[in-house]
């Protein structure tokens, strides 16, 4: 069985790439559909699939009888409107043990922007319960997926990876505090109301803003969280029209376009006499017009400029990287051995059925025996007779026919499967 990896991120691609390749988690079961009917149609097998898709990363991860990795490539690249040739230089393909460590890695936080953070693993399970659901795993990538949840909980429970961690939240109030003198006089608006934005409103909310607003497409879900932190509720629809009332925007959405534009941050600036915005723009693809950067009243930031600030503490949590690292490498071996069982498993099936045939065919004349009157002790003396032999034949027919460059080979192979005790 081969398994494989397909991905890009954070250190592979830029955002506006990255931004091509997301996939919302309610839009995963129709594209695993469709990668695995592409795969299948140029390859007469179809693979387990699953996709693991966040602002920093998109990877495809796939087990069948053959790798395909080209036509992976291949299929992503038309997903996202690019030539193969273009993506290829921004993506990374793994297989077999290196695959199973690279799972590994991305689970307990090794291969993240903040090293150690503990968010990946939650989308990590999320990509895997939207895979199950869409009857695209099997049994090999649910038991790389499920060690690598395994592999994960050991690395954060035996080693200090997760210490001294900033989050993308915890980033973002800490440039607005360099901004702004004193966080308690300002207004910040929230755009979206998914797990990114619950965290940033919950370390915002800690530094007690002026004010607080959500904007969601779904009211109800707004509400929901807005509730939680005393915050207003709004409309997107009127976000263009209050957007002045706001110092700080911090939006991460699953919108596939823009949703604030040049034209309505300049309107805002203008209503606010050019006193500062503080942006921050979270979401793959972009929420804020890239353009918005180069106006002179807007400090705009997205999930690569917070590179150098979640940063800190990584030589604090690098000591505890070979730890994590020993155990990530026990769990890779143990998947290989669990995956090379797996290519045994057909012919230790058909043993078990010959074995069977044997055991009935002996049974089935044994009971003619009996029933004519034969002698018990008789007939269960043949019966252990022939299938001895049976068990036999196959080993000893093949001493008898070895050629001499070979028989040693082939005595030493029966010795090991027949004589394990005198051994």
């Amino acid at each position: 069985m081969a398994v494989w990896t397909l991905g890009l991120n954070h250190t592979t691609a830029p955002l506006d790439l990255r931004g091509r390749f997301a996939f919302a988690l309610d839009q995963l079961a129709p594209t695993l559909q469709g990668l695995r009917s592409d795969l299948a149609q140029r390859n007469a097998q179809t693979p387990e699939a699953a996709i693991l898709s966040t602002c920093n990363r998109t990877e495809i991860y796939c087990a069948a009888d053959q790798a395909a990795t080209a036509d992976t490539l291949r299929w992503l690249a038309q997903a996202g409107g690019v030539s193969a040739q273009e993506l290829q230089s921004h993506t990374y393909v793994l297989e077999g043990n290196e695959a199973a460590r690279h799972a590994f890695r991305v689970a307990s936080g090794l291969d993240s922007m903040v090293l150690g953070e503990a968010q990946i693993l939650g989308q990590l399970k999320d990509a895997v319960r939207a895979a199950e659901q869409a009857g695209a795993l099997g049994s090999t990538l649910n038991q790389l997926f499920q060690r690598s949840f395994a592999v994960a909980k050991e690395v954060r429970t035996a080693t200090e990876i997760g210490a001294h961690s900033i989050s993308m939240a915890a980033a973002s109030v800490r440039l607005a505090s360099q901004l702004f003198e004193d966080l308690k006089d300002i207004k910040v608006l929230f755009v979206g109301a998914g797990e990114m934005i619950e965290l940033v409103v919950t370390h915002f909310a800690a530094k007690q803003p002026r004010g607080m607003a959500i904007a969601n497409r779904s009211l109800e879900r707004g509400e929901k969280l807005a509730s939680r932190f005393g915050a207003e509720v709004m409309r997107l629809a009127d976000l263009p029209d209050r957007l002045h009332e706001f110092d700080a925007v911090i939006s991460c959405t699953a919108s596939t376009l823009p949703l604030i534009g040049l034209g309505a941050v300049e309107r805002a600036l203008k209503k606010r006499k050019h006193r500062p915005m503080f942006m921050v723009d979270l979401a793959v693809p972009r929420d804020i017009e890239p353009e918005v950067k180069a106006l002179e009243d807007v400090y705009l930031y997205t999930v690569d400029d917070l590179a150098s600030v979640v940063q800190a503490g990584q030589a604090q949590r690098q000591a505890a990287v070979a730890d994590a690292e020993v155990i990530i490498d026990a769990g890779v071996q143990s998947f290989s051995h669990w995956l090379g069982q797996r290519d045994a498993v057909p012919l230790i099936q058909q043993l078990h059925q010959q074995a069977d045939n044997w055991r009935e065919a002996e049974l089935a004349r044994a009971r003619k025996l009996l029933a004519k009157g034969d002698d018990v002790d008789a007939v269960l003396e043949a019966l252990a007779k022939s299938l001895t032999q049976k068990m036999l034949h196959g080993a000893l027919a093949e001493l008898r026919s070895a050629d001499p460059a070979h028989r040693e080979q082939t005595m030493q192979a029966v010795q090991r499967l027949f004589l394990r005790h005198e051994r």
